[in-house]
């Protein structure tokens, strides 16, 4: 038994370093051909708008409501101690410190980075991909390397538009609902949350763009089995990304912050 567990443990450690040896393999193959021309411009726009406009709605549909949220649970609890004023700030700091980026990541790892995994698992076991290594074309060239330059550059688009509409959905409540006087409101939000908190929130959505979209992009490309195959490698996609945002969080909040 003990033998059978240790067994287990080892093979779980073996495929974990195979696996993590074969991303970095692909992040450093994507940094190499990324410099390299032609520059496939019009590629690198249509997963920008796959990634960015087509996530806009339920980014600014969760910002607001979680802005809105912050804003009423912080209230009830500022109350206690009279100290209303600070809802506004405590809203701002959670939405560009936290909230923003992460929420953003994992929305956009729900619906871009499964579709970045099933899009080229399936072209992967219909052997569209092999198709591009006979005519002579990197498939990273002109697969992956759109959809992680992509991923990188509009994470921090979509961070600050949740940002905004979270700031915006605190005060519709905490004024509009909750009569905070307007004033403090902005006049301690604005002391309180510095540039730092901003640029720092972008950094981390940065990172997280080039985790979904290598994870969503490495699931995919190495996909195998068939249907079957595409629809785990989707979910593992997800699931992976997900929980390396969040563990790749508290480590650039320890560093940042």
């Amino acid at each position: 038994m003990i033998l059978r567990a240790v067994e287990a443990v080892g093979l779980a450690l073996i495929r974990f370093i195979e696996e993590f040896g074969l991303v970095m393999f692909l992040l450093l193959s994507t940094l190499v051909w990324m410099v390299r021309p032609p520059m496939r411009v019009r590629a690198i726009f249509k997963q920008m708008e796959f990634v960015g406009v087509n996530s806009l709605l339920v980014v600014i549909l969760t910002g607001a409501f979680t802005g809105a949220v912050l804003a009423l649970q912080a209230y009830h609890g500022f109350r206690l101690f009279s100290a209303e004023s600070l809802v506004g700030s405590t809203v701002a700091l959670a939405m560009t410190r936290e909230l923003g980026p992460v929420l953003t990541a994992l929305i956009v790892t729900g619906r871009a980075g499964s579709s970045m995994a099933a899009e080229l698992g399936t072209m992967r076991v219909t052997e569209q991909i092999d198709a591009l290594h006979t005519m002579a074309a990197n498939p990273i060239k002109y697969l992956v390397v759109p959809r992680i330059i992509a991923g990188v550059f509009m994470l921090p688009v979509l961070t600050i538009v949740a940002d905004f509409v979270g700031i915006i959905g605190g005060y519709f409540v905490g004024v509009g609902l909750l009569k905070i006087n307007s004033g403090i409101y902005v006049a301690k939000m604005i002391e309180i949350v510095e540039l730092e908190d901003i640029f720092n929130g972008l950094v981390k959505a940065a990172c997280f763009g080039l985790i979904l979209s290598l994870v969503g992009c490495y699931k995919g490309f190495y996909t195998t089995g068939g249907a079957q195959g595409v629809g785990q490698a989707t979910t593992q996609a997800v699931v992976i990304a997900s929980v390396s945002i969040l563990i790749s969080d508290y480590f650039l909040t320890a560093a940042m912050f």
